[in-house]
Formats: structure tokens, sequence, C-alpha cells
């Protein structure tokens, strides 16, 4: 459980201070005065300051932040110093094109960390998922469980999500899987029989006696969920090409995901969908399973989200920022900066109510 936890937090620190970053180093590069540098939510645990700026280390490690000298308007900000009223270290008083960066940065740094994570994933081999009739190219397929039903021969065996399917033996044959349909003609040939059933966790082998059942079930006589994997490794040279590739696929993929999620945000089972703090760790926590490459893949995955997320037109979040943003151009004057701290705190508040619920949602999963 340590092991899982120092993972999270790892993955988790890695992606948040990717994210911040890149706005902090496009403000330094745009000569703008960054004020903090936040790992987490507030309370402020401990702090140093070095040169001009603050950097924080808070109680709420699911965040973070950069406080860049002038974000919240340049009328509230001009008075606040002597040393402050250069206006070419004010956000605000900057271009429009240079604030859209500077917002726009976070997004960029994720989705670039992304691509580094899935090129040497590539290079060290990365798990994936290959059809039945699919040829790899790579190292041997394997069928690995993707689920186990509640109450199934196979929850009876112990079998777990990301276990190896080795050895099926009955006592008319014996197969080592390497595809789906072969598990599936073994179990349906062997309805309502005692079979022995070899699996891999990790290095450790378990080797158990399971009773099939003798009636049709939606997953099987044994009751998993299977997919066939294979290890694909590229060459250096090739792997930030196809990295590239996967990542725009995956930018897609999650965009896909949230948009429908939205949409039916307020039907049943929408936020079984998803996955706060307490359902990301138990995924993560799982990884390690698969090897170094799957973690590294996994991170990126998640990077990605993270991207997607914040760019979203929402209040608080950098797509937020970027609309306000839009909307002064359109204007020809800025926002008043209350109007914009009142929105960007209800938006935060609203962002805050879907973690928690989210977040209820993971434990009912986990002891249900």
């Amino acid at each position: 459980m340590l092991l899982s936890f120092l993972i999270f937090f790892a993955v988790i620190s890695v992606l948040i201070l990717s994210h911040e970053l890149g706005h902090f180093l496009v403000a330094k590069y745009a000569g703008v005065k960054v004020e903090e540098f936040g790992f987490g939510f507030p309370p402020r645990l401990f702090s140093k300051k070095i040169g001009e700026t603050v950097y924080s280390f808070n109680l709420f490690p699911i965040g973070g932040f950069v406080k860049i000298f002038g974000e919240d308007g340049l009328d509230e900000n001009m008075a606040s110093g002597v040393e402050d009223n250069d206006k070419t270290r004010n956000f605000s008083a900057k271009s429009f094109l240079s604030r859209a960066t500077m917002l726009g940065a976070g997004v960029f740094f994720n989705i670039i960390l992304a691509w580094i994570l899935l090129s040497v994933s590539l290079g060290l081999g990365s798990l994936k998922q290959v059809g039945d009739n699919e040829e790899t190219g790579a190292t041997k397929p394997f069928v690995i469980v993707a689920g186990v039903q509640e109450e199934s021969p196979a929850k009876q065996a112990g079998i777990e999500l990301g276990d190896v399917l080795e050895e099926l033996k009955s006592e008319m044959a014996i197969i080592a899987p390497d595809k789906i349909s072969q598990v599936q003609n073994f179990a349906n040939q062997n309805r309502g029989k005692e079979v022995i059933v070899s699996y891999k966790r990790g290095e450790e082998l378990f080797v158990k006696n399971v009773l099939l059942r003798d009636v049709e079930a939606k997953d099987g006589a044994l009751g998993v969920v299977m997919a066939r994997a294979a290890v694909v490794k590229k060459p250096w040279y090739l792997a930030p090409l196809v990295a590239a590739k996967d990542t725009i696929f995956f930018i897609g993929a999650v965009a896909a995901g949230i948009f429908y999620f939205f949409v039916n945000i307020f039907q049943a089972g929408a936020f079984e969908q998803v996955a706060g703090p307490v359902g990301i760790f138990q995924i993560v926590s799982n990884a390690p399973r698969f090897g170094v490459a799957y973690l590294l893949e996994l991170s990126a995955l998640l990077s990605i989200n993270l991207a997607i997320i914040n760019f979203l037109p929402f209040p608080a979040l950098d797509g937020g920022r970027l609309l306000f943003l839009l909307i002064e151009k359109i204007r020809m004057k800025p926002i008043s900066a209350k109007v914009v701290n009142v929105i960007n705190a209800t938006g935060f508040a609203v962002l805050i109510l879907l973690m928690i619920i989210i977040t209820y949602k993971d434990v009912l999963r986990i002891i249900g």
C-alpha cells in the first residue's frame, strides 16, 4: 500500500508540476512577475522565497497553481508597491497573444509530457491490446484478465484484474492460451467440470482448481472479461513518431469521453464512467504489475486528461481564463476583476462539488 501511494503521489506530482511549470516558464520568458509557484491547494504547509517568487507546498496535493502578478486585473494590482508599478512586469499589461500563450502553456506542457512518456514507453516496450487475429510483430501475445464477475468461478479462485492466464488444463486437453477464443472454447467444452487454471500475477504463479459454470452466462463459464495483449517495442528513432500519433489519438478519445460525460451528466450512471482521486489511485496502484512502460503510458493518458480538462471553457480553469480574455478582446476593454473573481470562485466551488461526488462514487465502487 505504501509503494502504491508513493507511485500515485509521484505520478500526480509530475503531472501537476509539468502543467504549472508551463505557466511559470512562459510568464518568466515574457518578463511577467511570478509571485508564487504552489504545489497543491492551500492551506500552506511550508514555503521558501527564492528571488521574487515564493515556492509553496500546500495541504491538498491534488492540484497546483502559479500566481502571476496582475492576472486578476491591472488596476487592482498597480498600487501594490513601488517595485510592482512597472507595467512591463504586469500580466494585464501584456498583449492579447502574450497573455493567451501564458494561460495555455500549462495545457501545452502536459501534451508535450504525454508525448515524451509515450516515446519512452514505446522504446522500453509498451503493453498494447491486440485483436485475436492481429499479427503483433512483437513478443508472443498473451491473454490478460480485464475484469472479474462477482460470485464467478474466477472470483472464487482468486483471479484478479491484470492476471495473465498461463495454462488451462482438463482431463482431455491442456492449452497455453495466446488468444481469447482459445479460452472461450476451452471453457465451453468443459462446462460444469473442474479444471486447473494457472495464472500469473507479476512474477508469482498461482495454480487453482476451478469448477466452471454449467449454464450460459454473460462472462462465460469462467466469469472473466479478457483482453489479448502483446508488448510492442519500437526503435528509438521511430518511437517519437509513433508516440506523436498515439498522443493525437488519445487527445481525440479523451475529448470525446469528456464531451459525452457532460452531455449525459444528468443521466443515471454518468458519474460511474469517470474517476476521481480515489479511483485514479486504484488504477495507478495496479499499474506496476504490468511494468514500467505501462505505468508511463498510463501517466501519459492522465497527463492528456489533465490538459483537456484544463482547456475546458469553465471558470477557474485555464480554458475559462482564455474565454474571459477572448471576451475582453471582443469588448475592447477588460472585465471587472471583481466580476472575474466571483465567477472563478463559483466555478471552483462547482469543481470541488463534482470532485466530491466523483470521489464518493469511487468509494462506493471499491467497497461495494
